[in-house]
């Protein structure tokens, strides 16, 4: 038997309004169990508004006169109610906006495939649901932090597209689109460590706050844990973590490396996986050596996603691609090469994105040996900011080990490269 579309479009409608009155019903019960006398809708209600906006907007789909008409005076019962509803100290508006999305499943159904109303459903659904977990959820939520994001993705999203793809900026061999999209990219993959790191695992110990520390900043994260050695005294857990970012920094530089350009990418990855594997099996012998269950303090890392760091990080990377430029120009690869051990002292990304997105006159290989350069002399400002910060006699054994790592990184970028 074929049933009309209007007909199947109306049982919908029915249905899905029903069941969100029904939920509606178990919210009141719930968490309003002793206001329901001043409760504005029930099951019954509910399904008489889906059934209104199905109607009234099948009596004139062109111009919804009747539809808005009718959503007006909806507006207006509910607004009579509210005020009533404040003079008692009430404030929410919640179920009038539940009552909205509930008018709006007529038009729905009728206008888009049944998988739009049906989400509508199971969003409100689980929305009501979630009130208990978004209010423990936002209450341990530095919402600065996401003020901060939602910028970032309004400059990636109005920016980014709008931005030349051309090089139009004398003495800058790089388009402005390809600088910002490398800050948006660099700021995603830290932000997502970050946020990881402090929410997700917020009872982390030690060694998890090195693997996922390492993912937005080994650096900062080796200079926050030779603090906390310097706190406790040192232990075998903060060695294993300290380490374990280490071995997170190689696996991030060939993601993003997988990002730009994929042929490097794959001449860095065998040397990078196995000194991340190499760092890793160090760090499991200190984990195993350290105290198990330790958790550490909650500490005060910066948010990496702040617009001042990424403005910062746009204008290092301006620098790096303009100076690199000119080291390729008059010193060519030797040259870039001496750079690179230099660059490695500060903020590599800035220096790795130029080699991986600008256009210089060196070769592939020269760009891979100056990557693992970089990152090989990263290594040693890490063992040298683990003892300043730690103590050489608690941070010895983790800033020898991530030397070692630098060392050997070194060479594989001098003599294999």
């Amino acid at each position: 038997m074929n049933l009309e579309p209007d007909l199947i479009h109306f049982i919908v409608t029915v249905a899905f309004s029903f069941l969100v009155g029904l939920e509606v019903k178990t919210y009141r019960i719930e968490y309003h169990s002793d206001s329901s006398k001043y409760f504005f809708g029930s099951a019954r209600t509910l399904t008489f508004v889906g059934i209104l906006g199905f109607l009234f907007y099948k009596i004139d789909p062109a111009h919804l006169v009747p539809y808005t008409a009718v959503l007006l005076s909806l507006t207006l019962l509910f607004a009579i109610f509210y005020w009533g509803k404040m003079r008692r100290k009430g404030q929410s508006i919640l179920l009038f906006t539940v009552m909205l999305c509930v008018y709006a499943f007529g038009p729905l159904t009728q206008i888009y495939p049944l998988w739009m109303p049906a989400l509508l459903f199971v969003l409100i659904v689980f929305i009501l649901n979630a009130r208990r977990a978004i209010h423990k959820f936002t209450a341990g939520v530095n919402t600065y932090e996401f003020e901060t994001l939602g910028k970032m993705v309004l400059l990636s999203a109005v920016i980014l597209p709008l931005l030349p793809k051309e090089n139009v900026i004398a003495y800058i061999p790089i388009a402005p689109f390809k600088i910002w999209l490398a800050v948006v990219v660099v700021s995603a993959v830290s932000y997502g460590g970050y946020i990881a790191q402090r929410y997700i695992f917020p009872s982390r110990g030690y060694f998890l706050m090195g693997v996922l520390g390492g993912v937005y900043s080994s650096t900062a994260t080796t200079v926050v844990l030779a603090r906390k050695a310097a706190e406790i005294g040192g232990s075998y857990m903060i060695d294993a973590a300290v380490v374990a970012a280490t071995g997170v920094m190689y696996l991030r530089l060939v993601a993003i490396a997988l990002l730009f350009s994929v042929p490097v990418a794959k001449s860095i990855a065998l040397p990078f996986l196995l000194l991340s594997l190499a760092a890793f099996v160090v760090s499991s012998i200190y984990y195993s050596l350290g105290k198990r269950g330790v958790v550490a303090p909650s500490s005060s890392d910066q948010n990496p996603l702040e617009l001042g760091t990424a403005f910062m990080f746009a204008l290092l990377f301006v620098v790096m691609i303009v100076v690199t430029d000119f080291v390729t120009s008059h010193y060519g690869g030797v040259g870039l090469r001496i750079f690179a051990f230099i660059a490695g002292f500060t903020d590599i990304d800035p220096f790795i994105l130029s080699l991986l997105t600008g256009y210089f006159n060196v070769n592939e290989q020269t760009v891979t040996a100056s990557i693992i350069i970089a990152a090989g002399s990263n290594n040693l400002l890490k063992a040298i900011y683990a003892i300043w910060f730690g103590g050489a006699k608690r941070t010895y054994r983790s800033a020898m080990v991530i030397a070692f790592l630098g060392f050997v990184t070194i060479g594989w970028g001098v003599y294999f490269i």
